[in-house]
C-alpha cells in the first residue's frame, strides 16, 4: 500500500514567482508548479496532498504564531498521513524546525522541512530535488522526528543551522552527524538517527509570544548600553559568547546586569559563537561570572534550538528553576548530555 504524505506549504523561495517588487509567494501558484513536475506522478512516489497555508509568508516573517499554525496543521492531520513535508523559506527554517521538534510531543512520524535557494519557476531550481527526496524520506518512515533535508543531506531539525546564503547546500549540523545522504540511493546513518520513544499520543504545545532576546558578545562591548534590554520584561536571554562561554569583563559591569535580569525572572542561556564545540561555564575565569549569576549552559545547542526551547518551556507554564533545569537536559536530541 502506497504511503500518503501531507505537503504543508508555508511560503518561501521554492514556490515564489517574480513580481515587480521581487520574488514573492502567490496563492494558488505553487499548486500549478507541482502539477508540472513529472517525477511527482511516478509510481515510485508516495501519494501526496498539498495544504497551502494562508497567508503565505516569506520566512523572515515567521514567528511563534506561525509555528503554531504549522504545528496545528500537522496535529489535525496526524492520523490521516504517514508523514509530513513542510515547505519553508530558508532564512528561518532552522528556527521553525527546532520549534516544531519541541512543540510536537510524542511525535512518531517523519516531519521533513525543506525548501530551495532557487524558485521552482527557474530553470536551475534545487527545489525539485529537495521536494522529491523529502517526500521519499517521509514515506520511508525511517526518521520519525522533525528533520531538515537540503542539498543532498538530512539533518536533525534542532541541530541544523543555515550556513550559506547562496549555496545549494545551505544548511549544516555542526555538532551532530548527518542522518542521511541522498546520492544514487538514500543512505541512512542508522546509528545516529535516535528516534524518540513516544510515551503517549501526539500532543501539541502552543507557543506563547514570550519576550526573548539574543545578544551577541563582541570585542569592546559596553554592557551598560544593553541594560534596558536585559532588565525590561525579557523572560529569556540567549547570550552568544566567545569560545566555551567566555566574555569580556567590561570593568565588572556585566555581573550586576545579569543578576538583576535573573532577579526579574529572566532565564539566561549561554551559547557559543563557535559552530563546533560546547559551552562549559567556569572552565575559564572569564565565564565564571555567568555561572555565579545563575546563567545556564546551552552546551552544544545551536542558537536556533536554544531560542525555540525557551519558547517551548515558557509556554508550558513552568517555573524559573524548572526551566533552568530542563534547558541543560536533552529533550529531543538538541544537545549532547555531559
Amino acid at each position: 500500500m502506497r504511503k500518503k504524505i501531507c505537503i504543508v506549504y508555508t511560503g518561501g523561495t521554492i514556490g515564489m514567482m517574480p513580481t515587480q517588487q521581487g520574488y514573492a509567494p502567490q496563492p494558488g501558484y505553487f499548486a500549478q508548479s507541482l502539477a508540472q513536475i513529472p517525477d511527482l506522478k511516478s509510481e515510485d512516489m508516495p501519494d501526496w496532498e498539498l495544504v497551502e497555508l494562508c497567508p503565505l509568508l516569506d520566512s523572515s516573517n515567521i514567528a511563534a504564531a506561525q509555528w503554531h499554525i504549522i504545528g496545528r496543521t500537522i496535529f489535525e492531520r496526524y492520523h490521516d498521513f504517514d508523514g509530513f513535508v513542510v515547505l519553508h523559506g530558508t532564512d528561518t527554517m532552522a528556527y521553525s524546525a527546532s520549534a516544531l521538534s519541541f512543540m510536537l510531543e510524542n511525535l512518531n512520524k517523519p516531519v521533513v522541512f525543506t525548501g530551495s535557494q532557487i524558485p521552482l519557476c527557474r530553470l536551475r531550481s534545487d527545489g525539485r530535488d529537495n521536494l522529491t527526496n523529502s517526500l521519499l524520506i517521509a514515506a520511508q518512515g525511517v526518521v520519525r522526528q522533525v528533520c531538515l533535508y537540503f542539498g543532498g543531506v538530512l539533518l536533525r531539525g534542532n541541530r541544523s543551522t543555515k550556513s550559506s546564503a547562496d549555496g545549494l547546500q545551505a544548511f549544516s549540523s555542526p555538532n551532530y552527524p548527518v542522518l542521511a545522504h541522498a546520492g544514487v540511493d538514500i543512505r541512512f546513518n542508522h546509528s545516529v538517527i535516535g528516534n524518540p520513544s513516544p510515551s503517549g499520543p501526539l500532543q501539541l504545545v502552543e507557543p506563547q509570544d514570550v519576550p526573548i532576546g539574543v545578544l551577541k558578545i563582541f570585542p569592546g562591548i559596553q554592557f551598560d548600553l544593553f541594560a534596558p534590554i536585559l532588565t525590561q520584561n525579557l523572560r529569556g536571554i540567549v547570550l552568544e559568547t566567545f569560545g566555551t562561554g567566555n566574555l569580556p569583563d567590561d570593568n565588572g559591569s556585566l555581573l550586576p546586569l545579569i543578576q538583576k535580569a535573573f532577579t526579574h525572572g529572566s532565564i539566561i542561556t549561554v551559547c557559543s559563537q563557535c559552530h563546533q564545540g560546547a559551552v562549559h561555564l567556569g572552565t575559564y575565569a572569564t565565564s565564571s561570572p555567568l555561572k555565579q549569576a545563575g546563567a545556564v549552559s546551552g552546551l552544544d545547542m545551536t542558537t536556533e534550538a536554544a531560542v525555540a526551547k525557551l519558547y517551548y518551556l515558557f509556554s508550558k507554564g513552568l517555573d524559573k528553576q524548572t526551566i533552568k533545569y530542563w534547558m541543560e537536559q536533552d529533550l529531543r536530541g538538541e544537545l549532547t548530555p555531559v
